[in-house]
């Protein structure tokens, strides 16, 4: 049995070059027993010993996303980090698929332990309040924070506040480690306890204020909010004594946001509801434009009764990609174009960064009638019924038979649903290019008004990041078009 003794509980660096030593000379896991200074051992360990196998040193190679995902587990407060991660290692050597088997027991078990981590640093970013604590020689403000984390995460986490509050000086203190920024270098310390904090400062009360402003009544749902905002970092948050009056109040205060927010509907819907009945309908289809006049007098499904019109999709006959949306809402039931309103505004953005022309896309929706209810004299967006999304398919059907895109994007589980036929969970399909019976290529994401619904900035930037990444992803799924095809294609697609 061999002993390895890391000089502290995170120490990753120490953990790696010892796992690189042992693995190359081929020591199995079960002869090793992993250690930290100062913490005891194994009241038997290094009894029997082994030197290092005899024989070469083996090269040793893991995927891309080992050490960063071995680097946060490390931060776990699992006894068993050391030896698992290296189990892990050790099977990698001969089983290269390893980390993509989900349902492997040490995956599971490594997956879990990272996403705590994830989870924890998201906490701690989210969680942190400063106090100040008085001014530095030079001139700069200090801030102290407490903060007490689930996990060892300290020297994870707080490069994020380097980067955020580069012009202060500041300490966040945990019981385990004190990080201190100096506004040139990021150093660690002994931990300390709440009272090294200062009990209060001046500037709480106009956060607290802020708070109580943008508290959202309507959106109120316990379960989630004690979920992102566990009760555990409650006694240390200054708007967290608001929270109770604030929920007390919620049902109230959304009554009358409904009362003073009433609008007057959008007067053209009925205008517009009115040329569906002179609009012609071809017996033939043979174009985008046959399908548009066909499918204006659509009443497969009782959506039509209320709808103002159908809104089919928009674009070139020959783009190469097509997007699908969920269905109209309330300005594309009126303009009779999808993604002209604030999603549409969000992806346009969002394609633009990904390097995709929308003049050249196909841009549509799984459901062509804007489905609502009426609240006051507004009209509020609902969701389809799965029977509403495969009745409809019959005209996203056809748009593709006529498009016949290369590539598909789908903007949401109904969009999915809409074209694969059944029903998919988001997590299990984003972030991949699947290949359909037909050889189109198919990239899920989110919908655009998901990412307008996140009342949380930090998260909605860094999912508005995923968003951009995977429409990219979809532009990196066309294949150049052959010579011999270029006037099959005189909407040709062209990405930077």
């Amino acid at each position: 049995m061999q002993t390895v003794v890391l000089a502290h509980e995170t120490d990753f660096d120490g953990w790696r070059a010892e796992a690189r030593r042992l693995c190359g000379q081929g020591v199995a896991p079960e002869m090793i027993s992993w250690q930290v200074e100062g913490k005891g051992g194994d009241l038997f360990a290094g009894v029997s010993e082994a030197g290092p196998a005899k024989g070469s040193v083996r090269e040793i190679s893991v995927p891309k996303s080992f050490p960063g995902i071995a680097r946060a587990v490390i931060c776990h407060r699992d006894e068993e980090r050391f030896d698992r991660l290296y189990r892990i290692l050790w099977r990698l050597q001969t089983e290269k698929n390893l980390i993509e088997r989900k349902a492997d027991p040490d995956i599971v078990w490594l997956r879990s332990r990272e996403k705590a981590i994830r989870r924890d640093v998201h906490k701690m970013h989210a969680f942190v309040r400063f106090r100040k604590a008085g001014d530095a020689p030079d001139g700069r403000e200090n801030f102290v924070s407490w903060f007490e984390p689930t996990h060892r995460i300290e020297e994870i986490g707080t490069p994020f506040f380097k980067r955020r509050f580069a012009n202060m000086n500041w300490a966040i203190v945990t019981p385990e480690k004190t990080a201190r920024w100096d506004g040139k270098t990021l150093s660690f310390g002994p931990g300390g306890s709440k009272r090294d904090v200062p009990p209060e400062d001046v500037m709480e009360e106009g956060w607290k204020t802020y708070f109580a402003s943008i508290f959202n009544p309507a959106r109120v749902k316990i379960s989630a909010m004690t979920s992102e905002m566990p009760k555990k970092y409650w006694k240390n948050l200054p708007e967290a004594e608001l929270i109770p009056e604030l929920l007390e109040q919620a049902e109230t205060r959304a009554r009358q946001m409904v009362e003073d927010s009433i609008t007057e509907a959008n007067r053209l819907a009925d205008v517009v509801a009115t040329r569906r009945e002179v609009l012609p309908q071809n017996a033939e289809i043979r174009s985008l434009e046959d399908l548009k006049s066909a499918a204006s007098n659509c009443v497969r499904c009782p959506l039509y009764c209320d709808a103002s019109q159908t809104v089919m999709g928009d674009g070139p006959s020959g783009a190469r990609l097509m997007i699908v949306g969920e269905q109209p809402g309330d300005q594309e039931d009126i303009a009779g174009r999808p993604f002209v309103g604030p999603a549409g505004q969000l992806l346009n953005e969002a394609l633009l960064k990904a390097g995709i022309d929308r003049r050249r896309t196909y841009v549509t929706n799984a459901v062509k009638h804007f489905k609502f209810m009426t609240r006051g004299k507004r009209r509020i967006h609902q969701s389809p019924t799965v029977r509403e999304i495969d009745v409809c398919g019959h005209w996203l059907s056809e748009e593709r038979r006529l498009v016949q895109p290369d590539v598909i994007i789908a903007l949401g589980a109904s969009a999915a649903r809409g074209i694969l036929g059944q029903s998919i969970t988001l997590k299990d399909w984003r972030g991949e290019i699947h290949e359909l019976v037909d050889g189109t290529k198919l990239v899920v994401t989110v919908h655009p008004s998901y990412l307008l619904r996140l009342p949380d900035a930090q998260r909605a930037e860094a999912e508005q990041r995923l968003f951009v990444s995977e429409l990219a992803l979809a532009a990196t799924a066309l294949k150049p078009v052959k010579p011999v095809e270029k006037l099959a294609h005189q909407a040709e697609l062209t990405f930077d």
